[in-house]
């Protein structure tokens, strides 16, 4: 018998198959720390590399960021104001790079891959390419059928066994979700046609795929009041449903049955991401543009006026400065932009404190937001008359109005008003990875992949049965059992 092959250590592999070998895979700025952390080769410095790299990671963490989609689209001032920023880290610069992209996608947790999205009344989770639901089941969001009208429990939406879903939304009264393949799928209360299939009026219990969009591969959906965006991996954008303020943006008041390419975007760039409010519609541009459509009540289009735009037109505040947004979050009464700085600026109405200036004061065109401008800030989210910021090291900051507990302040009123970001004190314990906010309820996900839930729970949307409102922050269990018995005749059918 020959020799068994001598076993290859760590520290002699060269130092260029460690750099091959570390920025083929999906590894976070993260996991790059643990491993400089953990093992003495990684912190050594090579002669192979430039002197301005102190560690072999620390060279290979400027190589992620170089094919990062974010900082590949960045200009090379901007590339260099956000290293300043991150004071010439990086694994810091990768951290924000990676945290932005996951803020509006699945966030990778140690428990896996998930996302949160709430609407009015319900929540719903994707953990591990499965989709659950609880919450009130006003014509069928929840997706579970039409038995279903509350649910105190998250439980699985039925789809078959091979189907990954990537990616949902259910900000109003319906429900999109995207699955690994591209194809898109919809539920729930279905006026005007927001839910895409050419008919009006019949409420949708379970998920249906959206025939229309055959052969259109999908990455993100954002759902309105009675109208759906859907934006695909070519950085397209289709909408369908209401239009009666032009939020479609296809030049008209005209509602569309069915998606409809806005093909006034299709001229101007790739869109990155997109996001709904209740009648209007924003979409970044891989350039840093942001353009907006639909009603202009509230100065939520952010052009310094309330009319109406039927059509995409970029708000100029943001191209005259140079400014690069990455992220928007559209809420009902007001808009926060997050750009490649992680500086955030908010406008719209004033309402409770929900734009964090100190004061109640509408803001007609973006303001930056200078009390936290000391933080570098990875997620914006809005809602009803309330904001939350998301920042690097996982802390959260809210204001705007409590909102039945929604702010997770449990030392406030129920209806009193925050006019300036604070930091949530009953979430310092935990590193929060995502968060998004419905009408009275807030929800989260830690970097373990725990859940909590803080605000109303009248309706369950909190995935507690026993609790009628929670103004700490509580953690929600899931149930991730796969029931068999549950994938009934009725969902094949839609397939």
């Amino acid at each position: 018998m020959g020799d068994r092959p001598r076993s290859i250590f760590i520290d002699e592999l060269p130092s260029h198959l460690l750099v091959q070998i570390l920025t083929s895979g999906r590894l976070s700025a993260t996991d790059l720390a643990c491993l400089e952390q953990t093992c003495q080769v990684f912190r050594g410095n090579y002669a192979l590399f430039p002197p301005i790299f102190q560690s072999l990671i620390d060279y290979v963490a400027f190589q992620l960021c170089g094919i990062h989609p974010i900082y590949v689209s960045l200009s090379s001032n901007a590339r260099k104001d956000l290293f300043d920023r991150c004071d010439g880290n990086w694994k810091r610069v990768l951290r924000f790079l990676q945290s932005v992209e996951q803020s509006s996608d699945l966030v990778n947790t140690s428990s896996g891959n998930m996302q949160i999205s709430t609407g009015s009344y319900h929540t719903l989770v994707i953990s591990n390419s499965s989709i659950y639901s609880c919450g009130s089941s006003l014509c069928g969001v929840l997706g579970r059928g039409p038995e279903i009208t509350r649910s105190g429990s998250f439980e699985r939406i039925n789809f078959p066994s091979s189907s990954q879903v990537v990616h949902v939304s259910a900000s109003h009264n319906h429900a999109a979700f995207l699955l690994l393949s591209g194809e898109v799928f919809t539920c729930g209360d279905n006026p005007s046609f927001c839910c895409g299939h050419g008919e009006v009026g019949r409420a949708l219990f379970w998920p249906k795929l959206v025939e229309t969009l055959k052969g259109v591969s999908c990455k993100q959906a954002a759902t309105g009041l009675s109208f759906t965006a859907f934006l695909t991996r070519q950085g397209h954008v289709y909408t369908c449903g209401t239009n009666a303020h032009g939020q479609l943006g296809h030049g008209d008041n005209v509602d569309r049955p069915t998606p409809k390419i806005v093909e006034a975007l299709k001229g101007v760039g790739h869109v990155v991401q997109i996001a709904a409010g209740p009648s209007y519609t924003l979409a970044v541009m891989d350039d840093g543009t942001v353009y907006s459509f639909g009603s202009g009540t509230n100065f939520c289009l952010g052009h310094g006026e309330q009319h109406n735009e039927l059509q995409p037109r970029a708000i100029q505040f943001f191209k005259r400065r140079n400014i690069h947004v990455v992220r928007v979050s559209a809420g009902d009464e007001h808009v926060v932009a997050l750009d490649s700085n992680g500086y955030v600026y908010t406008w719209g109405k004033g309402y409770c404190g929900a734009l964090g200036h100190g004061d109640e004061n509408d803001k007609t065109i973006p303001a930056l937001l200078s009390s936290i401008k000391g933080h570098l800030v990875v997620q914006v989210c809005a809602r009803k008359r309330k904001t939350f910021v998301l920042i690097e090291n996982g802390s959260v900051y809210a204001f705007g109005w409590m909102a039945f507990g929604s702010l997770g302040f449990s030392d406030r009123g129920p209806s009193d008003k925050v006019l300036k970001p604070q930091i949530l004190d009953n979430l310092r314990a935990h590193h929060v990875s995502q968060i998004s906010t419905g009408l009275y309820h807030t929800v989260v996900i830690t970097n373990k992949g725990l859940i909590f839930g803080f605000g109303d729970n009248e309706r369950g949307q909190l995935g507690h049965d026993s609790l009628r409102a929670c103004r700490k922050p509580i953690q929600i269990e899931m149930e991730e059992a796969l029931d068999e018995a549950g994938l009934v005749a009725g969902i094949i059918s839609n397939y």
